[in-house]
């Protein structure tokens, strides 16, 4: 008599019946030195973004009527309930989310649909992005990001044995991709776009997607991309002044040239804590998106490489978290998170050096923002929870195993 050769049915016999255990809300797991390096990186990632949202909100916190550490009360604020959150996360089982996958999919489209819908959603700056009342806002398309992924990580893992079949596994991802993305960018906000659907393609690629089919999905993905740019007056304008800044150095490429003398106002070393000069009105959004910017001004060229190692330490722990998950779904959701916040962070550094077009999104941990804040904790904590329960063996040995079977 055989038996089944995987290590949560060790030892099996086939066609035994099955027996069904109610499973725990809590799986408390064991630290392991994946789950301390990365609590590290991201401890260190938020200490240091509260003391740069101090100093770069200062001046605007002022100049909006409040007092210099208005800026960061609110983000210490939404670090608390980020904190929460992670430790809900930590502690409850990721078959919990699980089992949750549609319900966390439809409530994030509601809310994405909610935005839309003419005095619900809340617009600034020539965008309708937000919900809330008085001062409490929250960003749904970042809910969507955490909604989406739990439920392409469950639908790949169900469908694993026909994943090379693309009507099976491709198809209906890039389909509810597509109603996602859709919603983000009726706000409009190709930035998040492009994060959610470069996460849920590196998920598809772990899980072994047909490579062609992929391919195909992705070059028609970054033509629409282009179109959008090509076709959007501001989006358009972006482009040219990233392929050329000082053409308009006043007016249309002010936040391009405004990032990089302040990087280099920064030199080597820095000017020290709270000594930015471009947080006083001359880097628009110096405390959100171009953070990097008073960053490298303040710390200089060691702070912001500082900044760059603990990113690329995140992405490295992330991918040696799903490596040693012990199930393909933990693997999968591990994957969709590391992505998600490298891609975020790279992109967001990229634009204040220059070397990537205005996006518009905030460096995770370390901008001011609620939302995204707040739910980047809640992932960390998910992924924190996989790395406390690894397998029992890498996942190499596993798949040579299977493959000798």
């Amino acid at each position: 008599m055989t038996t089944i050769d995987h290590p949560a049915l060790r030892g099996r016999p086939v066609g035994a019946r099955r027996v069904v255990r109610r499973r725990a809300w809590t799986v408390p797991g064991h630290a392991t030195s994946a789950f301390w390096l990365l609590s590290a990186i991201v401890v260190v990632l938020n200490l240091f973004g509260l003391v740069m949202v101090m100093s770069a909100g200062s001046v605007p916190s002022v100049r909006a009527g409040g007092a210099p550490w208005s800026y960061f009360e609110k983000q210490l604020l939404w670090t608390a309930l980020g904190v929460v959150a992670l430790g809900v996360t930590l502690m409850v089982s990721v078959q919990v989310w699980r089992r949750l996958a549609k319900l966390l999919l439809l409530a994030s489209i509601g809310l994405l649909v909610l935005v839309l819908v003419p005095g619900i959603g809340i617009t600034a700056n020539g965008a309708t992005r937000w919900l809330g009342f008085g001062g409490f806002q929250l960003q749904p398309s970042e809910f969507a990001k955490f909604g989406l992924l739990v439920f392409v990580a469950d639908l790949l893992d169900r469908r694993a044995e026909r994943i090379d079949d693309w009507r099976w596994g491709l198809a209906p991802v890039v389909a509810y991709l597509a109603v996602v993305a859709g919603l983000i960018m009726l706000q409009p906000n190709l930035g998040t776009t492009i994060i959610i659907a470069t996460m849920v393609l590196a998920v598809l690629l772990v899980a072994g997607a047909p490579p062609l089919g992929l391919g195909a999905v992705t070059a028609v993905g970054a033509a629409i991309a282009g179109m959008f740019v090509a076709f959007t007056p501001f989006r358009r304008t972006r482009f040219f002044r990233f392929l050329n800044p000082w053409a308009d150095p006043t007016n249309t490429g002010l936040q391009n040239v405004q990032s990089l003398v302040g990087l280099a106002n920064g030199g080597i070393f820095g000017k020290g804590l709270g000594r930015s000069t471009a947080k006083w009105g001359f880097l628009p959004f110096a405390h959100t998106d171009f953070i990097f910017a008073v960053i490298g001004e303040e710390f200089g060229l060691l702070g912001a490489l500082a900044v760059v190692l603990l990113f690329f330490g995140l992405s490295a722990t992330g991918a040696w978290i799903a490596v040693r998950a012990r199930d393909r779904y933990s693997m999968l959701l591990a994957t969709g998170i590391t992505a998600w916040l490298s891609v975020q962070a790279y992109m967001n550094i990229g634009a204040v050096i220059g070397v990537m077009p205005i996006t518009g999104v905030p460096l995770p941990f370390v901008s001011f923002g609620g939302s995204s804040l707040m739910i980047n904790l809640a992932a960390t904590g998910i992924l924190l929870n996989i790395a406390r329960h690894p397998a029992e063996e890498p996942l190499r040995v596993r798949r040579a195993r299977g493959t000798r079977g």
